[in-house]
């Protein structure tokens, strides 16, 4: 039998959770983990579809990997790429065995022991009962984790393939979340990621977001909780209540808004208006001091014009972000806002783009330099990309070099903020590791 397996993750957070999804339920089969490639008998790519780069970039990938098959190796596209494109996908990339969406991977074993008989399979169909609850994830082991809550996306935004890639909004059960949770603390780790396309409108039936916080809150030896992506009008007090009274959820929260032009987000379908979107960032600082803000911001959106991309670049300024993700629009196949007019010159939203960027980069540059001199709890998390130094992370999702060994990784410090890049901050500990003991009690070693 076929007992190595290769997954290559592309996309968002979500991605990666259901990568671990995948090793979970092909370890179950005696499936073992393949750290390259040409050492895999099954090589899987886990695509994203949200812009058509991501797609050819992967469809570039694809090639690649055909170098390493041999006889009875399978090659296989699943995520959401393989969700949009379904089986037209095979016909696009000859090699390619089988094509698996985000609601069928615990069919794996099965499709790919077809696929290893020689046949070309494909398992697209949506399944809304799909929580894998049963599925222990294959996690690498650490002092962070994502912990899916919620998939699918009943909102209806005109540029986004999401509900046609991952299906209609369901949330899992809070027991089993805090049963999954609860395990994980118990195996080490200290921070979770709840994970959602748009996680604070969870409901289970019973229980809203606002009960599934507190509810984490209450385990005892979890530091840490954050979550992503919400939606800015899913805020309700419950829920901002639960944020700021519960001391384990981070003093952070990345709120997409997309355009500050009201004219843009109504063709964009989004329920809310650019005063909207700034009465909730002004509730969530008013209950949350010190909270710290990011955001998603599209230019070149159909009919965006010169004024409207202006009122977006006031609201970078207005809103006073940490941080802002920004792209240019990409059109999707499938998504009503390819029907839209007057869709921007290429050119005209390449030059938006770069002085968003600027607008954006400015801002967190002068914030972060303010930042200088003060103190802050850091979770260490790897070592830095280059150099001998660690990466850690703030509560307010500040990253901080320190100089660390990497037998630190999972410990938390106190450290005060030495200087900035304009992005990252250097930073030295100014209090000893502290970690937690029985009883949840803060003990300094």
């Amino acid at each position: 039998m076929l007992k190595r397996v290769y997954i290559e993750t592309y996309g968002c957070q979500m991605n990666v959770a259901d990568s671990e999804l995948m090793f979970g339920v092909l370890g179950r089969e005696g499936y073992v983990r393949a750290e390259k490639p040409e050492d895999a008998d099954v090589m899987l790519v886990n695509t994203c579809a949200v812009r058509d780069n991501a797609e050819q970039r992967v469809i570039g990938r694809m090639g690649e990997l055909q170098r390493h098959k041999r006889v009875g190796t399978v090659l296989g596209v699943v995520g959401c790429m393989a969700q949009r494109l379904g089986p037209a996908l095979l016909a696009r990339v000859p090699r390619v065995d089988l094509v698996v969406g985000p609601d069928a991977y615990r069919n794996l074993p099965e499709l790919i022991g077809l696929a290893h008989g020689g046949q070309r399979v494909s398992d697209t169909e949506f399944r809304s009962w799909e929580h894998y609850e049963d599925v222990p994830a294959a996690r690498e082991k650490g002092p962070s984790a994502f912990v899916t809550v919620q998939r699918g996306c009943d909102y209806r935004c005109t540029f986004c393939i999401v509900p046609q890639t991952r299906g209609p909004e369901r949330s899992r059960q809070l027991a089993d979340v805090e049963r999954e949770v609860t395990g994980l603390v118990e195996q080490g780790t200290t921070e979770v990621t709840l994970l959602g396309q748009t996680v604070n409108s969870y409901h289970d039936g019973d229980h809203d977001f606002a009960d599934l916080l507190r509810a984490l809150g209450g385990i005892d030896g979890l530091r840490r909780i954050r979550f992503t992506s919400p939606y800015p009008t899913d805020f309700t007090p419950r829920v901002v209540e639960a944020i700021a009274t519960t001391p384990t959820v981070c003093e952070h929260v990345h709120l997409p808004v997309q355009s500050g032009s009201n004219a843009v987000l109504k063709r964009m379908l989004r329920r809310y208006t650019r005063e909207r979107y700034l009465e909730v960032v002004a509730e969530l600082r008013r209950a949350v001091p010190g909270i710290t803000l990011s955001t998603d911001i599209i230019v070149g959106f159909p009919g965006e014009t010169d004024e409207q991309f202006e009122a977006t670049l006031g609201l970078v300024t207005e809103a006073d972000f940490d941080d802002a993700y920004t792209f240019k629009y990409s059109v999707r196949e499938g998504t009503p806002a390819v029907r839209l007019k007057y869709h921007v010159a290429d050119q005209v939203a390449s030059d938006r783009l770069g002085r968003l960027i600027e607008a954006v980069r400015a801002n967190v540059r002068r914030k972060n330099m303010a930042r200088i001199g003060e103190t802050h709890e850091v979770l260490v998390e790897r070592p830095a990309r280059r150099g001998y130094l660690m990466l850690a992370r703030t509560r307010t999702n500040q990253l901080v070099l320190l100089d660390l060994p990497p037998t630190t990784i999972g410990e938390y410090h106190t450290v005060r903020l030495t200087g900035t890049t304009g992005s990252t901050f250097t930073g030295a500990v100014v209090r000893p590791f502290a970690t937690l003991k029985a009883g949840s009690q803060l003990a300094v070693l």
